[in-house]
């Protein structure tokens, strides 16, 4: 029978959990053949160490839900977990982060200048008619045919195409004005 010290969980408290110091000790005694057993399925020491902090964090925050004091084997589950966000960043590679040598060019303002994008848009639309708005709408936003909108707004191909260049005008001189 295997003994390993690090597949014995030490006693929990009164409510069932573990103190951040007692499962910092556990997973750390885990920890060495933990990484060694990633570093042989990744490949890359630095994926394994990725995935191993990955591991303390999402058990981190479950010792103290009380379930990693109640694992009879807590290398094995831990173990588990491991294995589970691996498959996970096999199954997502787009979550995957990727190095880069360059920083991006555009900051991320918060989503306010797609806000004010909106509600550009909105203003423009508002000088139009309501079948000239309908027609940018509908080709210019929706991306269907004039075929389509003339259908949808049951009117002939070339009056969309009219009511759509009107309003591009109207847009252009509003733009232009400003």
């Amino acid at each position: 029978m295997d003994t390993n010290s690090d597949d014995r969980t030490p006693a929990p408290h009164e409510d069932g959990s573990l103190g951040p110091g007692e499962f910092d000790a556990l997973f750390t005694a885990g920890m060495p053949r933990l990484r060694k057993r990633l570093l042989a399925l990744t490949g890359n020491p630095h994926d394994a160490d990725d995935l191993l902090q990955e591991t303390y964090l999402r058990l981190s925050g479950r010792a103290r839900a009380r379930s990693l004091a109640h694992q009879r084997h807590p290398y094995a589950y831990t173990c588990a977990v491991a294995l589970n966000l691996l498959r996970d960043t096999w199954q997502h590679p787009a979550r995957r982060e990727h190095a880069t040598d360059r920083l991006p060019e555009i900051g991320w303002d918060g989503g306010l200048g797609r806000y004010e994008a909106n509600a550009a848009v909105l203003a423009l639309l508002g000088t139009l008619s309501p079948k000239e708005a309908a027609a940018v709408i509908l080709v210019d936003l929706e991306g269907l045919s004039h075929d389509s909108a003339g259908e949808r707004l049951g009117a002939h191909r070339g009056t969309v195409q009219r009511n759509r260049m009107r309003a591009l005008a109207k847009m252009r001189a509003a733009l232009t004005a400003v």
